[in-house]
């Protein structure tokens, strides 16, 4: 009986047809590694106005792109009940995942791969674009270190690109894309994608010792791998048939929620946001991978904001005559305390340690980068050498060595005032034990001689 979602899905699978008009080709036009696929404009040339988008029902495309057949497996059927009990959690998921599915549905699309994956930041983050697993993973597609290093996701002081939602989507189907390549199976590459290649090529090594298949069904899997599947085939039931899960889907048009704006000069992260007329909280949402309050020209920058939002950052930028940006960053030149480096600054030391993140009593090491309020004297935009390579490391200061004094003291005996009195305390201590056992020898020796007598005593 618990198998209700399944007839649900069948249903919706043969009502609901196929998607209609697209709104860009599915056909990768990237001409650099950096460069998003999404709507992209250079403030200095063109219009945000003059972009237009046909309107059209998202989900109806993404079950149109559904590939993966649900198993007739009790981990699934736990899954889908494990949602159906929690409306509330998957609302709150849904309404997250608004901003960025159009694009990941538009990148799934251009690989040829399932839609299914789209729906796989649900089962990661929860499509939080700020999630932080204990193990360091980081963002909607939860990229470990050295995986985004892998996958050229810049990670330094400016900017973690993790948790950036366009490089991290493009890293993510990348690898998804070479693991199915490598298994042969969608369930396999998900498999891998959580628990790791080499560990999926060890258990069915064992499998096939054992004569046994080696298919995700049949191997030897952490509980929490053995779970994702069968995770993400309840997102699949949920997508198809929400009415059944007690969820209403937000309204999703089959067109970009944002689109890209170039970065020409350094600018401060509340003051694009003020442009923009958001909360830096709603600006946040969008371009979570800026670590500092400010964003860098440098290194191919750029910003997502939603259309209206856009074209309002438009002209409220060319009204602006200011400077954009209050923060520049230089390199450290030799290991020193946040004080030491504030007063070689001339910076405030609260304001160094508070932006920089530099806790009391940590040193900075040399060849760190600081960031810095801009001066008369450091005017300009943050190079492209720093945006790229710009790093932090801190370590704790050495131990004060021991205070000695000349003489005996100097020569290791390490005796203070208050040791050498604790010594006379003891000689004196001693001596009163020595006469107390010397006065009790006595008594045992006249004992021997008079116990009479010593017993009377």
């Amino acid at each position: 009986m618990i198998r209700w979602p399944y007839a649900a899905i069948v249903m919706v699978a043969v009502l609901t047809g196929c998607a209609t008009g697209d709104w860009s080709s599915d056909t990768p036009t990237k001409g650099s590694a950096k460069l998003s696929r999404a709507t992209r404009v250079n403030l200095n040339k063109q219009n945000v106005s003059d972009l237009g988008a046909p309107s059209d029902n998202l989900w109806l495309r993404i079950r149109d792109g559904f590939q993966m057949e649900p198993v007739d497996s009790p981990l699934i059927v736990d899954q889908t009940v494990w949602l159906a009990s929690r409306p509330d959690y998957v609302q709150r998921s849904m309404k997250r995942s608004s901003p960025y599915l159009f694009y990941i549905v538009q990148e799934v699309n251009a690989r040829n791969m399932p839609t299914e994956l789209a729906l796989l930041p649900f089962v990661e983050s929860a499509f939080n674009p700020q999630a932080k697993s204990g193990a360091k993973a980081m963002g909607i597609w939860q990229f470990m270190p050295k995986t985004g290093k892998d996958f050229q996701l810049t990670q330094n002081v400016f900017r973690d690109e993790r948790r950036d939602v366009l490089q991290s989507t493009d890293a993510a189907l990348d690898y998804l894309n070479r693991l199915h390549t490598q298994f042969g199976s969608w369930e396999l590459a998900l498999a891998a994608y959580n628990w790791g290649a080499g560990n999926i090529l060890k258990a069915q090594k064992r499998n096939l010792a054992a004569g046994l298949p080696t298919d995700y069904w049949s191997l030897s899997m952490p509980l929490e791998t053995r779970a994702y599947v069968p995770k993400l085939m309840a997102y699949r039931a949920l997508v198809l048939d929400p009415a059944a899960f007690g969820v209403t889907l937000p309204d999703l048009e089959n067109h970009p929620y944002f689109i890209a704006v170039d970065v020409n000069n350094d600018i401060d992260v509340a003051l694009a946001a003020k442009f923009a007329e958001m909360s830096v909280d709603e600006f946040k949402t969008l371009n979570p991978s800026f670590n500092k309050p400010v964003i860098l020209s440098a290194a191919n920058q750029q910003i997502l904001l939603p259309f209206g939002h856009a074209e309002v950052y438009q002209e409220n930028l060319k009204k602006y005559n200011k400077p954009l940006s209050t923060w520049t960053a230089v390199k450290v030149a030799q290991t020193q305390s946040a004080e030491a480096t504030a007063q070689s600054l001339g910076v405030d030391l609260a304001t160094l340690r508070e932006i920089n993140g530099i806790p009391k009593g940590m040193r900075i090491k040399a060849g760190s980068t600081v960031i810095i309020p801009k001066t008369s004297r450091r005017p300009g935009d943050i190079s492209v050498a720093l945006a790229e390579t710009a790093s932090l490391s801190l370590e704790k200061p050495p131990p004060p060595p021991k205070k000695t004094k000349k003489g005996a003291a100097g020569k290791g005996s390490g005796k203070t005032k208050e040791s050498k009195s604790a010594s006379k305390g003891n000689s004196s201590s001693n001596k009163a034990t020595t006469q107390h056992k010397s006065a009790s020898t006595g008594l045992a020796k006249s004992a021997k001689k008079d116990p009479i007598k010593t017993s009377s005593n």
